[in-house]
């Protein structure tokens, strides 16, 4: 079956840098689009980065320049490196395969002095 499973979280301080790691299988992984998103208490899941089949990239403005969305097909995982972190980054991070509804558990994030 699809699993997708998420790690590198942690707590940081601000300014920090943390690399989340997707570790995907049951499906064929180089065929398929990936998306980070994160969920912080009591607003919505949102995205915050995708990254295409052919590596294409995109970005929500709110991390553009600070974070890096990557992938290594021949290990089934994408990565979220995270730089110049701030205390408004804290929040579950998920990955996703995107257009297929499949999400792993998250990975908590939180960024504070």
């Amino acid at each position: 079956q699809v699993q997708l499973r998420e790690s590198g979280g942690g707590l940081v301080q601000p300014g920090g840098s943390l690399r989340l790691s997707c570790a995907a299988s049951g499906f064929i992984f180089s065929t398929s689009a990936i998306g980070w998103y994160r969920q912080a208490p009591g607003k919505e899941r949102e995205l915050v980065a995708s990254i295409t089949r052919g590596g294409s990239t995109n970005y929500a403005d709110f991390v553009k320049g600070r974070f890096t969305i990557s992938r290594d097909n021949a290990k089934n995982t994408a990565y979220l490196q995270m730089n110049s972190l701030n205390p408004e980054d804290t929040a579950v991070y998920y990955c996703s395969r995107m257009a297929y509804g499949y999400w792993g558990q998250g990975t908590q994030v939180t960024v504070s002095a």
